[in-house]
C-alpha cells in the first residue's frame, strides 16, 4: 500500500507531459487562413510544397507554424501627393489584397508576417505618387477619374507580381483639391457651360431664321408659278365651273349670265 503513492505521482507527471506533448504537436487553422511551417533542425521555412491547409495538423514539438490570413483583405490610404504642376492634391485610396497562396512560404522567408506595411502599402503610395504626378488638377478634378484608377492600379499591380501578393482592385474612393483651386475649377467649368449655352441659344436661333426665309421662299415659288399658269381662259373656266355649282345649290340666287367681268355670270343671292 506504501508503494502506490510512489508509483501514481510519476504516472500523474507522466499524464502530464504527455498532454503537453499533445498540444504542442497540434494545431488547428482557422477557415480562410493556411499555415507556414518552420523546421527548427530542418532547414527553417518549408517553401518546396503547399502551406498547410484549413484543418487539425499535427506538428513537431520542435517546429512553430506561422498562421496567415489568406482571404481578400482591404487596405485603405489617405495620402498628400502633387500634381504635374506641383499643386498639393489628396488622395484616398483602397486596394483589395492577399497573399499568393502556393508561394506563402516565400512570402515569410522574404517579407514577414508585417508584409502589408512592408510590401503593399508602399507600393501603392509609390503608384499613386507617379500617376498623380502626370495630371493637372482640372483633369484629376474632371474626366480623368476613372482613367486614373486603372493607372494607379496597373503600377502597384506591376510592383507586386513578383512580392508574392495577389492584388486584386484598387479603388480611388476621393480626390481632394485645395479650396482654392477648387473654386476656380467649378467657375471655369461653369462659364465654358454658359458659353456653349450661348452658342447652342445662337445657332438655334440661326437655323429658325434659315427655316423661316426657305419657308416664305418656298411659298413665294409657289405664288410666282400659280400666277404664271392662270391666264385668262383658265380664270375664265373657272368661273364657270363655280357658277355651275352654285347654281345647283338650294339656296335662293339670281344669275346674271354674261354680266360680270370677261363675260363671266353674276350671281346674287341671299346667302
Amino acid at each position: 500500500m506504501d508503494k502506490l503513492p510512489k508509483i501514481g505521482l510519476p504516472l500523474i507527471i507522466g499524464i502530464v507531459l504527455f498532454l503537453i506533448l499533445i498540444t504542442k504537436s497540434t494545431i488547428t487553422i482557422g477557415s480562410g487562413q493556411a499555415g507556414v511551417l518552420y523546421r527548427t533542425f530542418g532547414g527553417g521555412v518549408v517553401t518546396d510544397r503547399p502551406p498547410m491547409g484549413e484543418g487539425f495538423h499535427f506538428v513537431m514539438p520542435w517546429n512553430k507554424v506561422f498562421v496567415y490570413e489568406v482571404r481578400q483583405q482591404e487596405l485603405s490610404e489617405k495620402m498628400l501627393v502633387l500634381s504635374s504642376n506641383g499643386l498639393e492634391i489628396g488622395v484616398d485610396a483602397t486596394a483589395w489584397h492577399q497573399p499568393s497562396y502556393d508561394q506563402l512560404g516565400s512570402l515569410h522567408r522574404e517579407k514577414g508576417e508585417q508584409y502589408v506595411d512592408r510590401v503593399i502599402r508602399p507600393a501603392i503610395r509609390s503608384a499613386v505618387r507617379s500617376v498623380v504626378g502626370r495630371y493637372t488638377p482640372e483633369q484629376l478634378y474632371s474626366s480623368k477619374r476613372d482613367v486614373i484608377q486603372n493607372e494607379i492600379q496597373e503600377e502597384t499591380k506591376k510592383i507586386l507580381d513578383e512580392q508574392y501578393v495577389q492584388l486584386n482592385e484598387v479603388l480611388v474612393r476621393d480626390i481632394t483639391l485645395p479650396a482654392t483651386i477648387k473654386a476656380a475649377i467649378e467657375t471655369k467649368l461653369r462659364q465654358e457651360q454658359e458659353s456653349l449655352e450661348y452658342e447652342f441659344r445662337i445657332e438655334k436661333a440661326e437655323k429658325e431664321a434659315e427655316r423661316q426665309r426657305i419657308e416664305a421662299e418656298g411659298k413665294a415659288n409657289a405664288n410666282r408659278i400659280l400666277n404664271a399658269s392662270l391666264t385668262d381662259q383658265i380664270l375664265r373656266e373657272k368661273g364657270i365651273q363655280a357658277t355651275l355649282e352654285l347654281s345647283r345649290s338650294d339656296n335662293a340666287k339670281v344669275i346674271v349670265i354674261g354680266s360680270g367681268k370677261d363675260g363671266t355670270p353674276i350671281i346674287l343671292g341671299n346667302q
